[in-house]
C-alpha cells in the first residue's frame, strides 16, 4: 500500500507540474505570442518588399537614426553615473545614503509620463530653468530634452547591475592595490572597472533596450514632428493615431522589435557568460 501511495504522491505531482506550465505556457501565448504573430502577420502581409519601402521612407530613416542617436548619448552618461554612483552606495557610508537609494529607484516607480511633466514644469518656458532658451538651446521638444527624459527612465539599470558585484568582490584587492601605492584612478581602471565588467555590460544592454522602447517621457518632452523629434516609438504611435496607416505603423513596430529581439539575445548571451564566471 506504501508503494502505491508512494506512486500516486508522485504522479499527482507530476501532473501539477504539468498543470502549471500548460498554464504558463498558455498565459506566456495569449499575452504575447498572439499579439506578435499579428503584427508580423500584418507587416508582412503585402510581402517583405512593401515592409522595406515602409522602413525606408526619409521620416522612418529620420526616427531610427535619432532613436540611435539618443541612445548613443543616453549610454555613457548612464555608465559613468551609474558606475559612480554604484561605488559610492557601496564603498561609501555618508548621510543621505537611504535618500540616494530611494531615487535610484525612483523611475521604477514614477509613471514616465510624469516624468515628462515634470522636466516641462522645470526645462519648460515657464519652468525653473526655462531662461536657458534664452540662449538659443532648446530642452523642452527637441533633442536635450528627450535626452534627460531617456537617462532619467534608464537610470537604475548600471546601478543596479553593479552594485551587486561590487559587493561580491569586496575591497581586498582594492585595497592591495593602494597600499602598493596605486591612485585612485589606476585602482579603478586597473582592478575595479575589469571586477565589474559583466555586471556593467549587463547593465549597458538593459539601458538601450529601456532607451529604444521608451515612450511616454519622450512623447511628453518631445514635438512630434518627423525628421526632427521623432523617435521609432512616436513614429508608430503617429503613423497608428494620427496618419492611420496602419501598415506602417505594424512595419515601424517591426522594425523596432526586431531591433529588441536583438539586444534580448546579446542579453542572454551575457547572462550566460557572467554565470560561467
Amino acid at each position: 500500500m506504501s508503494d502505491v501511495s508512494a506512486a500516486r504522491s508522485v504522479g499527482e505531482r507530476r501532473a501539477t507540474r504539468v498543470t502549471l506550465r500548460v498554464v504558463a505556457l498558455g498565459y506566456l501565448g495569449v499575452l504575447l505570442l498572439v499579439p506578435i504573430g499579428v503584427i508580423l502577420f500584418r507587416t508582412f502581409e503585402h510581402g517583405i518588399g512593401a515592409f522595406v519601402d515602409s522602413i525606408s521612407t526619409p521620416a522612418a530613416i529620420s526616427a531610427l537614426n535619432l532613436s540611435l542617436l539618443i541612445v548613443a548619448i543616453t549610454v555613457p552618461i548612464n555608465v559613468v553615473m551609474g558606475v559612480g554612483t554604484a561605488i559610492a552606495l557601496v564603498r561609501g557610508r555618508f548621510r543621505g545614503r537611504g535618500l540616494v537609494q530611494a531615487v535610484v529607484d525612483l523611475p521604477f516607480a514614477v509613471s514616465p509620463v510624469v516624468v515628462g511633466v515634470s522636466l516641462i514644469l522645470l526645462w519648460g518656458a515657464g519652468g525653473w530653468f526655462g531662461g536657458i532658451e534664452q540662449t538659443g538651446v532648446k530642452v523642452i521638444f527637441g533633442l536635450p530634452g528627450m535626452v534627460i527624459a531617456t537617462v532619467f527612465v534608464t537610470l537604475p539599470f548600471v546601478v543596479r547591475e553593479v552594485e551587486p558585484v561590487l559587493h561580491e568582490i569586496g575591497q581586498e584587492q582594492e585595497q592591495a592595490a593602494a597600499t602598493l601605492g596605486a591612485s585612485a584612478w589606476q585602482t579603478l581602471w586597473r582592478i575595479t572597472i575589469p571586477a565589474i565588467r559583466w555586471g556593467l555590460t549587463y547593465g549597458v544592454v538593459l539601458t538601450v533596450a529601456r532607451a529604444l522602447g521608451e515612450f511616454g517621457a519622450v512623447i511628453m518632452v518631445s514635438s512630434g514632428f518627423p525628421g526632427v523629434s521623432q523617435t521609432l516609438t512616436l513614429l508608430v504611435h503617429a503613423r497608428y493615431i494620427d496618419d492611420h496607416n496602419t501598415f506602417g505603423a505594424y512595419s515601424a513596430a517591426t522594425l523596432l522589435m526586431g531591433i529588441a529581439v536583438l539586444v534580448l539575445l546579446l542579453m542572454t548571451l551575457l547572462d550566460r557568460k557572467r554565470n560561467q564566471r
